[in-house]
């Protein structure tokens, strides 16, 4: 299950938030390994590994539209 949190837009300038999971095809912008997490920026959108998204986070997260963290499917439940 994603956590998908978003930001206070306005509505006409507002770019499509995509909150589709990310699947194994999705790869981290900064090392190709696989995204588990998506930022939506004004700008467009990053993929990031687990790593990296937490290395990044304190800078990215004020600025993003939506921040979808799937790191959770990380987590081995046996």
């Amino acid at each position: 299950m994603s956590n998908l949190t978003t930001g206070a837009v306005d509505e006409l300038d507002a770019p499509v938030i995509n909150d589709a999971p990310l699947t194994a095809l999705d790869r981290c912008d900064s090392c190709g390994a696989q995204a588990y997490v998506r930022v939506t920026l004004e700008s467009g959108e990053l993929l990031f590994c687990a790593h990296h998204a937490a290395e990044f986070k304190e800078k990215l997260a004020p600025k993003s539209l939506a921040w979808q963290d799937e790191t959770d499917r990380l987590v081995d439940e046996r």
